[in-house]
């Protein structure tokens, strides 16, 4: 009976010691799975940037020593504001919803107008 060899998974050498290795050496584990992470990796990197990006923008508004501020939309897009990404929603008992970007909020009011709110630290 012969005995099946077993390739690595990265580069296809034949492994050479335990029966249930699956890599001929650590650089080809490392290689192999940094490559199996890299889109989750990539958009995660991605999504973050943007919602720090949304955060500096929405701190901008708000002018020095105040804890609000407003702006139009027509300012936050061509600042870059991407509304898609945000990090949690908070609805007040009046049923107002405010969508924030870490500690910076943003409420839409009536004719393409936002009030821009620096949140409380918990």
């Amino acid at each position: 009976m012969a005995i099946e060899k077993k390739h690595c998974l990265n580069c296809n050498a034949v492994i050479q010691g335990r029966i249930d290795k699956k890599f001929c050496d650590d650089q080809c584990r490392n290689t192999y799975n940094n490559q199996q992470n890299a889109f989750s990796t990539n958009y995660i990197r991605r999504v973050n940037h943007s919602l720090k990006k949304n955060r500096n923008i929405l701190e901008g508004i708000i002018p020095a020593g105040e804890e609000m501020g407003k702006t139009t939309r027509d300012r936050l897009l061509r600042d870059g504001f991407l509304f898609k990404y945000f990090t949690h929603i908070y609805e007040t008992k009046k049923g107002n919803i405010y969508h924030y970007c870490y500690d910076y909020g943003y409420l839409e009011l009536e004719g393409d107008w936002f009030l821009v709110v620096k949140g409380k630290e918990v």
